[in-house]
């Protein structure tokens, strides 16, 4: 059967002949009577033959039209109300104008029409104001929402199976992990064989029992080390509950008088094997780094989240491990041209005086030392001792120097050595980490998830007492080529003293042997007490901050200072020390302003709380029983908000206490 479009062809080349004979009629008619009535007579036939044809054509695609729009409409309406494909309309009011059967089915109502959107799912109303599409629960299936709000119209796409999909695949990505005795060796080093043999069986018991129950692969490698295979979804179980085990395992050790410690690196994310071991390598190192007794999991963006922690470190420092790092220290100083000391932003008297420490190493090893300050962040103790030292050796009081005057003498082969921090946020110049290519690091906090990029050395203990005590330590290996003066030896004896509170505080047998050595090279412990006097103003100050202390729970005390007015840090410190003095005090939080846009919190503990985790929850850290933190943009009523709700959530997943 010839197309619509071939037909119509046909009719205008018939015309055309009609038209030619037409006028052949006329023209035969004029000249020859009977072959032009002839001739007319065939025209008229023709042209009838096409009127009865395009009459007929026009009859058939009027019925073609009118099929075609039929079976449009009803495909329409067979589409909208049988498409897989969820399909409202909806009023002003955001009520159900219309919806297809697909959508309907999902419901017990026959009808949708009139029900409230706010009624059928709250988000679709937030989607159409957002004029975005999400993804929504909605009668126990998972719906892609697109609204088009001009047309006042909301399509649902049923994506429940490629949900479930996506989330098992991520629940079912492999994680690694390395699980480290901290203590093992310490342990057993003088046990006989049934009693190793005793606790051995009984930490193999316990953590194969753990990955039994959680659905985890486990092999131990060595003596002192494990390796676990696991998934995110086992791996979202253990953070719910806290990592558990590090607790069952130091409680059940103790009760056979062999308080065992566990430290769980866990490399988690999208990564190559081999890179994943990698990772829960470094998370281990992390977490051992810390003191031990806690999991740390490095997450494939490069955050760090940590868990456990909950009891003081041992010392496990050895002379060795300062006599090596000391050596160590020697041969990179004496391979630069000089050495410039930085500590962290509003130095204390540790981070002071082991900066005069270090300094007094490079001269021994024959170089130049500088000690960077930034005189507009100092406070009262160390301005007295700045002073003193100015009066008393104006060539030592020469080696201080300001952040810009540092930058401006480093070289290539410049060592820059930073104390009593290791995040490059807290330095007192953070330009110098970027022009210096030499870097040593020497800290007594524990390991934070930011940190200074390749360093040179890293001295990190947080056993000790303070960093003043690690510096301590290393000078009685360095070259005795020149005595250490008075105001030095002071120096590094205040920053002990100050990090101690007076050796009542992370105090061990070295901390005293430091300074035993500091005394007896001629630390001044009277000019001590004179640099770490207060005023009558800081007193009464401190006094006021106490007045508004309050209980949020049991032996949780919170003081918090004027919206209005800039508290000296020293000041926020004290008077969280003080609190803790304070009968029925287990740990104390002191809130007050730092500054114009920072609201900082210093945290306090006997040890029964670990405040060091309450204030890494709020981007600080620091120790179990002494933290700090700092926030920006915020008043003092919604950072002691935000500390409630921390206290809340950490006490009440265990993980605080």
């Amino acid at each position: 059967m010839l197309s619509y479009y071939n037909r119509r062809i046909i009719q205008s080349l018939l015309i055309v002949i009609g038209l030619v004979l037409t006028a052949a009629s006329i023209w035969m008619l004029t000249f020859h009577n009977l072959a032009g009535i002839v001739m007319t007579a065939v025209t008229i036939f023709l042209l009838l033959f096409l009127y009865m044809a395009e009459k007929k054509l026009h009859q058939e695609v009027e019925q073609y039209v009118s099929t075609l729009s039929y079976r449009l409409e009803k495909a329409g309406d067979e589409t909208l109300q049988e498409l897989p494909i969820g399909i409202l309309l909806y009023n002003k009011e955001y009520e159900v104008e219309w919806a297809n059967a697909f959508l309907t089915s999902y419901f017990k109502e026959e009808t949708l029409v009139g029900a409230s959107l706010y009624e059928i799912a709250e988000q679709i109303p937030a989607v159409i104001k957002g004029e975005k599409e999400t993804v929504i629960s909605l009668q126990d299936s998972l719906f892609r929402v697109i609204s088009k709000p001009e047309e006042r119209l909301v399509y649902f796409f049923d994506v429940t199976k490629q949900e479930k999909t996506a989330q098992r695949f991520e629940e079912e990505k492999t994680a690694l992990s390395i699980i480290f005795l901290d203590n093992y060796d310490d342990l057993t080093q003088g046990m006989d064989d049934q009693t190793r043999s005793s606790l051995n069986s009984l930490v193999t018991s316990m953590l194969n029992n753990w990955a039994k129950e959680n659905g985890m692969y486990l092999k131990r490698i060595s003596s002192d080390r494990f390796f676990a295979v696991l998934n995110e979804r086992i791996l979202r179980t253990l953070e719910e509950t806290k990592f558990s085990i590090l607790d069952e395992v130091r409680e059940e050790t103790a009760k056979h008088h062999a308080p065992l410690t566990l430290s769980i690196g866990i490399g988690q994310g999208l990564l190559p094997l081999p890179e994943l071991g990698d990772v829960a390598q470094s998370s281990l190192d992390l977490a051992l780094g810390r003191g031990g007794d806690q999991a740390a999991i490095k997450q494939s963006d490069g955050k760090v989240k940590f868990y456990g922690g909950k009891t003081n470190p041992t010392e496990k420092r050895t002379r060795v491990r300062a006599r090596v790092i000391s050596h160590a220290l020697c041969d990179i100083v004496v391979d630069s041209d000089k050495v410039i000391v930085m500590g962290h932003k509003y130095p204390d008297m540790d981070a002071v005086g082991a900066s005069m420490g270090i300094r007094y190493v490079a001269e021994l090893n024959g170089r130049e030392g500088y000690i960077v300050i930034d005189f507009s962040q100092i406070d009262t103790a160390v301005k007295r001792l700045l002073k003193e030292l100015k009066e008393q050796n104006p060539d030592l009081y020469s080696r201080v120097i300001t952040p810009e005057e540092a930058l401006e003498i480093a070289t290539n082969k410049t060592l820059l050595v930073v104390v009593d921090t290791h995040k490059p946020s807290l330095v007192i110049e953070e330009k110098l980490l970027s022009k210096a290519e030499r870097v040593v690091v020497i800290d007594h906090h524990r390991r934070g998830e930011e940190f200074i990029k390749n360093p040179l050395l890293v001295y990190m203990e947080p056993y000790a007492s303070s960093t003043a005590e690690l510096v301590t330590e290393l000078l009685e290996y360095q070259p005795k080529t020149k005595k250490i003066s008075m105001l030095e030896a002071t120096a590094l004896l205040s920053g002990i003293i100050v990090d101690t509170k007076s050796f009542s505080l992370r105090t061990g047998a070295r901390t005293f042997d430091a300074a035993a050595y500091l005394r007896t090279h001629g630390a001044d412990t009277i000019l001590v007490q004179k640099f770490l006097k207060e005023d009558l103003g800081t007193y009464i100050q401190r006094g006021q901050l106490i007045e508004t202390v309050y209980f949020y729970k049991d032996g949780l005390a919170i003081a918090k200072g004027d919206d209005d007015y800039v508290y000296d840090s020293v000041l926020i410190a004290q008077a969280a020390d003080t609190l803790l003095t304070m009968n029925g005090v287990q740990a104390s939080f002191v809130i007050a302003r730092r500054g114009e846009e920072t609201v900082g919190i210093s945290a306090r503990s006997l040890g029964d709380v670990n405040v060091q985790i309450i204030m890494e929850q709020m981007n600080g850290g620091g120790h179990l029983t002494n933290a700090a933190t700092q926030i920006k943009d915020v008043s003092v009523e919604d950072a002691e908000m935000e500390l409630c709700r921390v206290i809340d959530e950490l006490t009440e997943g265990g993980t605080a206490e």
